[in-house]
């Protein structure tokens, strides 16, 4: 086994990737948007900016009435895709993600991307950010039955580099990714990078707050990941 294999890392960081690695929260709100608007719907951006974060699914039956016709979902979903699509080439990573990224890995951690994004978006997330070297592993929604704020998708990401919750801290930006970490007892690093207030991402339980991936980088020995890689295992 290759000495830079997760499995010789006994500590790990998860990380989500859509406004807290990449640059996006806000064009997935707009795709939405032209999304419901396509269905005939009217939800108000804020609100669907709020949402970003959890599972396509869990969006729906967040923003949508419950006794709507759900054969419609899909169809909504995929347009949401489409539209999002159009997006990939205004892509860009958020100051110092691929810093942090490599940093973590060469610090020894096992790094993996812990992403509700679909396995496509999430393969152009991956080519935006260019720091494939420094990951060990990513999850998308296609590895999950549910999404975000169901632990599915950080299940999985613990899995693929053999970690236990205890072992790992996980970076995010929505309350949805502090609520799926917290179901599972792992401690999250906020980011306010996605446009959620520092607020709501301490009153959701995140352990600490960050504006950006540069702003961990630069306190990472005092972050909650530096108190992991020195705490008895």
């Amino acid at each position: 086994m290759s000495p830079n294999g997760p499995g010789q890392r006994k500590r790990g960081v998860l990380f989500d990737v859509d406004g807290t690695l990449v640059d996006s929260c806000y064009l997935h709100t707009l795709a939405w948007w032209q999304a419901f608007r396509e269905a005939g719907l009217d939800v108000p951006m804020a609100s669907i900016h709020r949402s970003v974060g959890m599972g396509g699914r869990e969006l729906l039956d967040r923003l949508l009435p419950a006794d709507r016709d759900k054969s419609h979902d899909a169809s909504i979903m995929s347009s949401h895709g489409a539209v999002f699509a159009t997006f990939w080439p205004s892509l860009r990573p958020l100051d110092g993600a691929r810093d942090l990224l490599a940093q973590c890995y060469e610090s020894g951690f096992a790094v993996a991307l812990a992403s509700s994004a679909r396995q496509r978006d999430l393969e152009v997330l991956r080519a935006t950010l260019r720091a494939d070297s420094y990951i060990h592993a990513a999850t998308s929604a296609s590895d999950a039955k549910a999404g975000k704020p169901a632990p599915d998708i950080l299940e999985a990401a613990l899995a693929a580099v053999g970690l236990q919750a205890a072992d790992v801290v996980y970076v995010g930006d929505a309350v949805w990714d502090v609520y799926a970490a917290g179901r599972l007892g792992i401690s999250t690093i906020g980011l306010t990078c996605g446009g959620t207030s520092a607020a709501e991402l301490l009153a959701a339980g995140a352990v600490e707050i960050y504006e950006n991936p540069r702003e961990l980088l630069a306190n990472l020995r005092d972050s909650a990941i530096g108190r992991l890689a020195g705490s008895p295992r």
